[in-house]
Formats: C-alpha cells, structure tokens, sequence
C-alpha cells in the first residue's frame, strides 16, 4: 500500500484535498503560462542574444519536443518512484532552469534550458493528474477538481500573454523565465507539506525498446507537424512522420504483449475513455488555434501591442473559468453524455460565431468567450479519461490526457494554422508584393496592407467555420461513445 492509500482510504475523505488542488492547479498555471509567455519575451532576446530565425524557432519548439517526448517514460517512472516525488523533481528542474537563463549567453544555451524546462513540465503535468486522482476518492469530487485543473490549464494559456507583456514593460526578458523561481519555490515546499506519496502497486516495466520508441516516436510526431504547419509538406517532413507512427505503433505493440506495460494503452478499449479523448483532443486543439490566429490578428491586423493582444484574449480564459466549475453538477443533474456533447457544441457555436460576427473586437470578444465556454468539455474529458483508470492505472491515464492536450494543441495550429495561409494567400489579388503574400506581417505599412488585412480576416473566418464543423463532428462521436445511462459514479473506478 502507498503512504496515501494508508493514510487516507477510499472511504475517506482526505481533510486537506481543496488546499492540495490550490497548489496542483497552481503550479499546473505556471506551466501553462510558461508555454505562451516566451513568444511575447522572443524578439527582445532575440535581439540581446543575436538569434537567427532558426535558432528562434529551436527555442520555442524545445519546450514542446522535451515534454512531448518524456511523458510516457517520466510518468511510468513516477509510478514506480512516487508521484509526489516526481512532481517535486519537476518544480526543481522548473526552478533551476529559469535561474539558470541569467547565464545565458548563446543560442545553444536558451535551446538547453528550454529542454529542461521541457522536462520539468513532463514531470509536473501528469502528476497532477495522477495526483488528483488519488486524492479525491468522491467522483464527483474528483470530477470537479479534474474540471478547475482543465480551466486552470485554459487560463495560463490565455493569462502568459498578459503576464510576459507586464514584464517586459517594466523588466528585461530574462523576467519570462526568473519569474518562475519564487513560485516554483512556493510550490515546492506547499506541495512538501500537503501532498503525500501516491505510487502505484503494480507499476509497468520500463525497458530501453519502449522507452526509444515511445519518446522518439511522440518527438518525431510533433516535430513533423510543427514543420508541416511552418513550412508545408515536404519529402524529408512526411518521412520524419512516418517514422514517428511507425515508432508508436511499434510502441503499442510491445506494450499490448507486457503483462505490465510501460503505458497500459488497454485502457482505450474502453468506450468512455475514447470519449474523454475525444473531447480533449476537440477542445485543446480549438482553444490552441483560435490563441494562434486571434493574437495575429489583434496585433498584425488591428495593431495591437502584446500587452494588449494578451488582454484581448483574456475572455478565452474567463468563459473556461466561469463555465468549467459548474460542467460536474450539470453532469449530475442530467448526464456526462449531455454536457460533454453539449460543451463540443457551445465550443462550435463559438467558432461559428468568429465567421459570422463583424470583425470589430467586441463582437470577437463574445466569439472568444463563447468558445471558452465551450472549453468546459476539457476538464470533463478529463474526468472520464482519469475516471476510466484504476488507481494504478491513473499514470498511463495521465499520459493518455496529457498527449491528447498536447497532441490536440499541435495539430490544432498545425493544420487550422496552415488553412489560415493558404486562405490568406489564396484571398489576394495577383499583384501584392512577395513579402506581403508571404504573411500579413509583411505588408505592414506598405501599399497592400489594407488588402492583406481584409485577406487575413477572410482567412480568420474560414478558420472559425471549418474549426466549428471539426467541433460539431467531435460532439457527435461523443454523443456516439458515451452511453446514455452513464452518471458520473458510473464513469469512475
């Protein structure tokens, strides 16, 4: 038995499990944020530093390509080690890589300390999953708990824009990172204090074949549709791609004929979990892209600064915050099946809404907020991929979660990003100059602005109504998936 399942049986309720949420919902916020804060820090780096456009983008995509890569082996060893302990070694190695930028002075040395930035959020991201799981034995605790962790989430993605723009006002860019420190160190020692050790009785081997293949299938995976949304298709990219399935598939293969699996991928048999995916997968990948396209246009179409771009997205984050408390007892009085569905569906009505309103900001304010709204199917995905686990499958379940978010932000400003190119591109008279049919950026100021513009916009509205027909579809397969008698109880283990 673990320290935790001692301590506090399945009958009882942990007496400190709200204030162990605050801190888990927490650090999972810096986290989050330190995803989005680095591109409002970026141009001043680069600038003091002297990076090239290749080396910029090694730095934004370290973070993505360390994280992605570890967290099937992470997790599967924080299983076996201690989640608590592993979570703890993740607000170390967050600590210790955002101090150390004060010594950076190279390319190479920023890329490093966004790996290991990468490898502090692969330790603390399932952890908190796997944490909540364990400390909240009620489902509809649990439930609820797993919903504020998926606002939380939403919210850093939409508040890093806000907080890196603050900084930079009145600090240099080294603040994007340092700021992480006192945190971390809040963290650390709340975490020391509230959480105890939860690990699981039987955990999945890890062996050297699983560990190749997995984490470089996963990087492999990523990587390539990082550069198909950048760059296009191309022969090296689709190689790149077809290795890394190939890689997972040969993962899930090894991992079907273990008794004891690195990650129990078994847990997809099930119908509910495959919903919880689903979900997931339809609202990170929407919440991602609408970030993507609607930070572009507030400051390369309306002129924005970054501060004010971070704060014109903030109604993202409040629709997540307001909606995704109340998804469990909407749950309960009527059924999962119900409100995730219907969630999917207010996330495709808000979609819609960005290719119908007027393009002044207060209509696309309320699109925004709607979508966030939407965004409440996150933390009740969640709760079904968590709840279709046992306690010592809650680490697989929080790597199957933290893919899919992973995974679904990816693909969602991979291809929703690149439709916005094509479209743009698409949308432009024959005689725009090469720089501004290369981007919107590009035709700042000069004589085609005013075309780009009305072409981004155009872009920006196809985006909204093919992300709102993608949503309506994920809603039915969910609707699909989820039996009609299901209640929460039910969908927990």
């Amino acid at each position: 038995m673990t320290d935790l399942q001692q301590a506090v049986p399945r009958t009882t309720a942990d007496p400190r499990r709200w204030w162990a949420l605050v801190v888990l919902a927490a650090s999972l916020l810096v986290v989050v944020m330190d995803m989005t804060i680095l591109n409002v820090a970026l141009p001043e780096m680069a600038a003091d530093l002297g990076l090239g456009s290749v080396a910029q983008l090694w730095v934004v995509d370290a973070y993505a390509l360390a994280l992605a890569g570890l967290l099937v082996p992470v997790t599967a060893l924080g299983d076996r080690w201690g989640r608590k302990r592993m979570l703890l070694t993740g607000y170390a190695a967050f600590a210790v890589g955002s101090v150390a930028i004060l010594w950076a002075d190279s390319a190479a040395s920023v890329i490093a300390i966004r790996a290991l930035l990468g490898v502090g959020g692969a330790m603390v991201m399932p952890s908190t999953l796997s944490l909540i799981r364990s400390v909240f034995a009620d489902p509809r605790e649990r439930t609820l708990a797993l919903s504020i962790w998926g606002a939380t989430a939403a919210l850093g993605v939409a508040v890093g824009p806000v907080v890196g723009g603050a900084l930079l006002q009145s600090f240099s860019w080294h603040a994007a990172f340092l700021v992480n420190v006192p945190l971390m160190v809040v963290a650390i020692a709340a975490a020391a204090w509230l959480l105890r050790e939860n690990r699981s009785r039987v955990p999945g081997r890890i062996d050297a074949p699983g560990v190749l293949l997995s984490a470089g299938g996963l990087t492999a995976v990523v990587y390539a549709a990082k550069q198909l949304g950048k760059h296009g298709p191309s022969l090296p990219t689709l190689v790149l791609l077809a290795a890394g399935v190939a890689a997972l598939a040969a993962f899930v293969r090894i991992a079907l004929a273990s008794d004891r699996p690195m990650l129990d991928v078994r847990l997809f048999g099930g119908r509910v979990l495959r919903a919880g995916v689903v979900a997931a997968l339809a609202s990170s990948a929407a919440m991602a892209a609408v970030l993507f396209v609607g930070s572009q246009w507030l400051q390369l179409v309306e002129g924005w600064g970054p501060l004010e771009s971070g704060l014109g997205l903030l109604p993202l984050a409040v629709g997540a915050m307001v909606a995704s408390p109340f998804a469990p007892a909407a749950a309960a009085r009527t059924s999962p099946r119900a409100v995730l569905a219907g969630g999917l569906l207010v996330l495709s009505a808000g979609l819609a809404l960005l290719a119908v309103v007027p393009a002044t900001y207060p209509w696309i304010a309320v699109a925004f907020a709607v979508v966030g709204l939407g965004t409440s199917a996150l933390g009740l995905g969640s709760a079904l991929i968590m709840g279709a686990a046992t306690d010592d499958q809650a680490g697989s379940a929080a790597a199957v979660e933290e893919i899919t978010y992973e995974l679904g932000a990816v693909l969602g400003i991979t291809f929703l990003g690149s439709l916005v190119g094509a479209v743009y591109r698409a949308s432009l008279s024959d005689g725009v100059g090469a720089a501004a049919r290369e981007s919107v950026a590009g035709a700042a100021g000069g004589p085609w602005a005013a075309e780009a513009g009305d072409a981004f916009l155009t872009a920006f509205a196809t985006v909204g109504a093919v992300g709102a027909l993608l949503t309506a579809l994920a809603a039915y397969a969910v609707w699909r998936l989820v039996p009609a008698d299901l209640t929460l109880d039910d969908a927990q283990h």
